[in-house]
């Protein structure tokens, strides 16, 4: 008889703990605990939505606790402990009953009655502290570094990096993407109590119906993603590449568009990611695919030999700020110079890649950044390196205007001699 798995909200210190020693990205804690511990679907979600609510709102919480708590110099978990009760009680809206007493369960020995006292108090005064929470200054109001704001004021404008502040602290929307390589696709009988978007492939769902994903029928992505893949409008029979290509979402997008006729070398630097890449591809009907490990930051076009490409997608490692609803860690993982260090990964790879472009052919450079860094000025110093490319069009979407993911994409062509 298997053992009881432990309850969602001390697996959600455990994770809080875990991410605060650096270990690695939020989602992946999230997932590695769930699967250890074999929870359920719900209480899988319930685990994330524990975090992340915590996540999300580090630095309002923390004011909130400067506000409800004397003692300034807390224990690492039970700091963790009293953010997590405070976002259930006055972000998340938990019972009040569950928030505090399975959240006080959780502290040890003397502990338990500061826990207990802060949170009880917080269940009084949920008004005024929420009250109180709409006067303090964005950084605090929407937990985002003051530094990240400003850079986001500058490229934009005050009020849009506002907006984009305040559309990351909401949870993230749910999209599916209809497979048509199928042999037996959903039809729009199947579809019609779905949520439409404005890309016809593309349904907002609250929760992805799981003998759908499971049978290849459809795949979780946002319409965003869909951005770089119209622009690059691949046809059958070409012959393709996706240079950072896993978890294989928009590889799977473009065998699509060309109808599984062709071919489409879809590579990515790390080996394990290849193989969660080729498991999607068995799982939606891609058969033109093929997966080998490059590391395009080491590797040169030598790797394929003389094989030359009709289209290339490079969708590269970027910041992932337009993404942060998503990956709610991002926030506090980013520091100002990390933009330089990326860009010159993002350049690395266009170098590397460019080489394999058709004359005549299509290239398009995709982020999920909203950064002008790492988007426009790495196509400009791009074309400056490379006089036989040329900026054909750039798209993008912005979260606060689009209502889906950030994300940007330029196509660039290479001329024909």
């Amino acid at each position: 008889m298997s053992a009881t798995p432990p309850p969602a909200r001390a697996l959600a210190l455990q994770v809080l703990l875990d991410w605060e020693r650096g270990e690695t990205y939020a989602q992946d804690l999230i997932e590695r605990h769930a699967a250890r511990h074999q929870l359920a679907h719900r209480d899988a979600a319930l685990l994330q939505t524990l975090v992340f609510g915590v996540l999300r709102n580090i630095s309002l919480l923390d004011t909130w606790l400067d506000e409800l708590c004397s003692n300034k110099r807390l224990e690492t978990k039970v700091h963790w402990l009293l953010r997590l009760g405070v976002a259930q009680l006055l972000v998340l809206e938990m019972p009040p009953h569950a928030a505090v007493n399975e959240t006080v369960s959780l502290a040890d020995g003397k502990a338990r009655g500061l826990v207990n006292a802060v949170l009880r108090r917080a269940e009084r005064e949920r008004s005024e502290l929420l009250a109180f929470a709409e006067k303090l200054p964005p950084q605090d109001r929407f937990s985002h570094p003051d530094w990240l704001i400003e850079r986001w004021s500058k490229q934009y404008s005050e009020q849009e990096a506002l907006k984009l502040c305040e559309w990351n602290q909401d949870p993230a929307s749910t999209y599916i993407r209809i497979n048509r390589l199928h042999p037996e696709p959903l039809n729009e009988a199947a579809t019609a109590e779905l949520a439409k978007t404005s890309n016809p492939e593309f349904f907002r769902v609250d929760t992805p119906p799981r003998d759908w994903l499971a049978a290849g029928q459809c795949y979780v992505q946002d319409p965003s993603t869909a951005v770089a893949c119209e622009l690059l409008a691949p046809e059958p029979g070409d012959v393709v590449l996706d240079a950072c290509a896993a978890p294989g979402g928009k590889a799977a997008y473009l065998a699509q568009m060309m109808r599984n006729k062709g071919r489409i070398i879809a590579t990515d630097a790390m080996p394990r990611r290849v193989k969660r890449m080729e498991e999607n591809f068995g799982r939606l009907h891609v058969t033109i695919a093929e997966t080998p490990a490059v590391d395009w930051t080491k590797a040169t076009a030598a790797v394929f030999g003389g094989l030359q490409f009709d289209r290339i997608l490079i969708d590269a490692p970027c910041s992932n700020t337009g993404v942060m609803r998503r990956r709610v860690d991002v926030r506090w993982r980013l520091q100002p110079w990390f933009f330089k260090e990326m860009t010159q990964t993002q350049s690395t790879i266009l170098d590397a890649v460019a080489p394999l472009l058709k004359p005549g052919g299509s290239l398009v450079y995709s982020t999920c950044s909203l950064d002008h860094e790492e988007n426009e000025e790495v196509v400009q110093a791009f074309l400056q390196r490379h006089r036989g490319m040329r900026l054909k069009e750039t798209r993008s979407t912005l979260p606060w205007r689009d209502q889906v993911d950030g994300a940007f994409a330029a196509l660039i062509t290479k001329s024909a001699r």
